[in-house]
Parts: C-alpha cells; structure tokens; sequence
C-alpha cells in the first residue's frame, strides 16, 4: 500500500497557463510548489473574477540545481513538450514519487513511460478554462477543478490541494470521464482550422459538422470502453454555446503563435482507435491530415 504523506513536497513542470493556475492555488493554501521550466519568470501572476494571486519565483530552468526529490511532481507542459521536461522528470523524482499528468487527452501513462524508471503516472482531467495573457499573467475563466482516477497515487495529489481553490474529483469510472472530456477537445479542433474561437458554434452549419463529428468519435470511445450516452454531443455542443464567444482553446493559442500542435493526442488518437476496431471514422480522415499539416509542414 503507498503510505500518502500529510504534507506532500510538490514540484511543478510547466508554468503555462494550467501549471500556473495549479501553483497559485498551492501558494495562496501555503504550499508553494517548485517551479520548473523554460523561462526564469521572477514571478507568476494568476488573475480571476474577484482578485488575483501573484506566485513568487524565480522559476528554476535548470534541472542540474535540483538537490532534493519530491513527492509529487504535477507536469503541465504539453505532450509535444514531454521529451523537452524529461530532465526535469530525473531530477524530481525518487522511486515513489507519484506524476501527475496535467494533460490533454486518454494516453498519458503511455507518453511518459520512456521517461520514468517505474513511478506511478496518475492522469487527469482539466475541467477549467485558463488563457496566457499578453503580459504574462494568467486569466482563470471558471473554478479549477480536476478529476482524477481511483488509485492508490491518488491519495498524494488529494493531500496537496485540499483545501485549495483547485477541486479535486476521485472517479471511479475515470475512462468515461476521460473520454468525455477528449471529445470536448477532438471538436475544438475545429477551431483551428477555422482559426475562430467558440463563438463560432453559433453558426448553424459548424454545429451540424460538429454534432457528426462527435458522432464518430463517440462510437470510439465506446469501443474503447467508455460509457458515454447518445446525449453527450448535444450537451458539448450546448456547451460551446454557452460560452463566451471569445473563449479559445490551448491548440488554437498553439496555432497562433506557430506552435506544434497536440493534434495527435487529441484528434489522432480517434482515427487510431477507430481503425484498430474496424470503426469508420471520415471526419476524423479530413481533420486529422489538416491539423497535421497545420503543425508539422510542410510548406
């Protein structure tokens, strides 16, 4: 049995937009994490309805100045990131330190097994909407809440942000919850292609491709073992509907600045699943090779 200590030492890799959200919920509880990653912000600045939380640096980018191990390490960078943080991985962990993927999609404990020498990969959901502003800081649009698998590396990253503004879910049925929330991002691609944020969901025809393409990959993640209802497109659709028209989406914030994109984890995965159980999947056939192209070239 992993014994969950009271007060788990945390580091954090990745300050962007999701790692910033997660450390400034741990600094204003007074756990302020270790800070990991490319820039040596002097500080992090998350701002949301109601105040703001300014987190204290430098954040450190070098792995060879890390003295001590951890007990959990929260990795927030994003899957094309992943080999880049590998450093950071050796450096932070001992054998039981448990890794929390704060990552898009339903493949993580496979993306970081070339990485880790055994330790446990505790995925996550991200269910908050958090975007980089132009000067740095961190614009939290809605409660940080995250859903996590029932584990027994569960216990480490409940004891870090309880009591914490970040919401912690234990799901019995994480598969479901996962590939609920992959759907939600496979359609937001769309976004990308449009290069228009979710205000474009109104348009009547992007509703009727988008309900379709939820559709297909609905079909997958049953085949994938999730138990997902036939209301599950119309209720994602709605809630693109419900959104303030100028919420983007972290591919669509890649595309922009010239990014590599997540369109593997996100959009790939489908068509991949969908083939390996003789699922057709047309939708995915056009989208996929576009957000490819869009992110790796050439031309």
């Amino acid at each position: 049995m992993m014994m969950t200590p009271e007060n788990p030492s945390v580091a954090l890799i990745g300050p962007g937009a999701i790692g910033t959200t997660v450390a400034a919920a741990l600094h204003e509880a007074g756990r302020t994490p270790i800070i990991c990653g490319r820039s040596a912000h002097e500080r992090l600045a998350l701002r949301f309805d109601g105040g703001d939380i300014v987190v204290p640096g430098p954040v450190r980018t070098d792995p060879a100045g890390v003295k001590q191990t951890v007990d959990l390490v929260f990795v927030a960078v994003k899957s094309t990131q992943l080999a880049a943080a590998a450093p950071w991985l050796s450096a932070l962990c001992n054998d039981s330190t448990v890794v929390c993927a704060l990552q898009n999609g339903v493949e993580q404990k496979t993306l970081f097994a070339p990485y880790l020498s055994g330790q446990p990969v505790l995925p996550s959901v991200v269910w908050f909407p958090a975007q980089r502003q132009p000067d740095a800081s961190v614009w939290l649009r809605a409660e940080a809440r995250l859903t996590v698998p029932d584990t027994p590396a569960t216990g480490v990253v409940l004891a870090a942000l309880r009591g914490t503004r970040c919401a912690v879910e234990v799901a019995a049925d994480f598969t479901s919850v996962a590939w609920r929330k992959l759907l939600q991002n496979a359609v937001a691609g769309l976004m990308v292609l449009a290069t228009r944020r979710a205000g474009m969901f109104a348009r009547a025809d992007i509703t009727a491709l988008s309900l379709s393409y939820l559709r297909e990959c609905l079909a997958v993640a049953r085949a994938e073992g999730a138990i997902l209802g036939d209301d599950v497109p119309q209720d994602i659709i709605e809630g693109f509907h419900r959104a303030p028209p100028d919420l983007g989406t972290s591919i669509l914030a890649d595309r922009q600045a010239g990014q590599p994109l997540e369109w593997d984890i996100r959009n790939g995965v489908v068509q991949r699943c969908g083939r390996s159980h003789g699922i057709p999947t047309p939708i995915s056939d056009l989208v996929v090779p576009l957000l490819a192209a869009a992110s790796d070239g050439p031309g």
